[in-house]
């Protein structure tokens, strides 16, 4: 979207300085917004109120689970638009209604169509025949560089099944260490979008964020050296399975 924040509709009333090279008649002038504004503390609320009732007025609905992704069902179709702030991703199995909807968007907001989705928040969106493959490569490896572990061995599993770590496994971490195991935790749990393989032992470790041990930062460590020896596996949509 361009300058997607100027089309929000303001409900207060607004007032702002005179912008340089503006010359007051009285005193004490100012200017009345008419329209939201960068800066303002309503602006991505208003833009996201006019763009919501713009998508139900064309037939979409909002997801009961995620209130920024719209859904257009038709007999045998469905169109899917997600939103994050002024990025808008179209997906759906109606060419139709997408070329539609983005005319209208286009006519109402002024839009730059990007073509085939290829990033998005981190995500690398790859195209084969096969299918759709879902990755986060380079966020895999800024986490291995960001903790030292990018030279290290690789491991065939993320964690050690026959081990059982509990609240009292292992010392207590040095308070700069603790935080660091927070960090680590908190970055891994955002690689699980693309990497279920990892989600398990990530889910395991997150409860000792607390209070963390040697022991906890060791299997986090054991994690990362799993991660080095394929940090471009992701999620296949394979072109061939039926989507409900």
């Amino acid at each position: 979207m361009n300058n997607a924040f100027l089309h929000g509709d303001l409900n207060e009333e607004v007032y702002i300085i005179l912008p340089e090279g503006m010359q007051a008649d009285k005193p004490g002038e100012a200017c009345e917004l008419q329209r939201s504004l960068y800066g303002l503390k309503q602006a991505s609320r208003q833009w996201y109120a006019r763009l919501s009732s713009f998508l139900i007025s064309h037939g979409y609905k909002q997801c009961a689970s995620d209130y920024f992704l719209f859904l257009k069902h038709g007999s045998k179709t469905i169109t899917v638009l997600l939103v994050y702030v002024d990025d808008i991703v179209l997906s759906g199995n109606d060419l139709a209604e997408i070329q539609h909807i983005t005319h209208l968007l286009d006519n109402a907001f002024k839009i730059k169509d990007l073509s085939d989705l290829r990033f998005f928040l981190g995500f690398v969106v790859a195209r084969t025949p096969s299918g759709i493959n879902l990755s986060r490569r380079k966020y895999a490896l800024d986490i291995l560089t960001n903790s030292g572990m990018l030279g290290s061995k690789p491991l065939t599993t993320p964690f050690d099944y026959t081990t059982r770590l509990h609240k009292h496994s292992g010392s207590p971490l040095s308070t700069k260490d603790a935080s660091s195991y927070r960090r680590l935790i908190g970055r891994l749990i955002y690689l699980t979008d693309t990497r279920p393989d990892i989600t398990f032992v990530v889910q395991h470790l997150s409860p000792f964020v607390a209070e963390p041990t040697t022991a906890h930062q060791q299997a986090a460590s054991r994690i990362l050296r799993y991660i080095k020896g394929s940090p471009s596996a992701g999620i296949l949509l394979s072109a061939n399975s039926e989507v409900h």
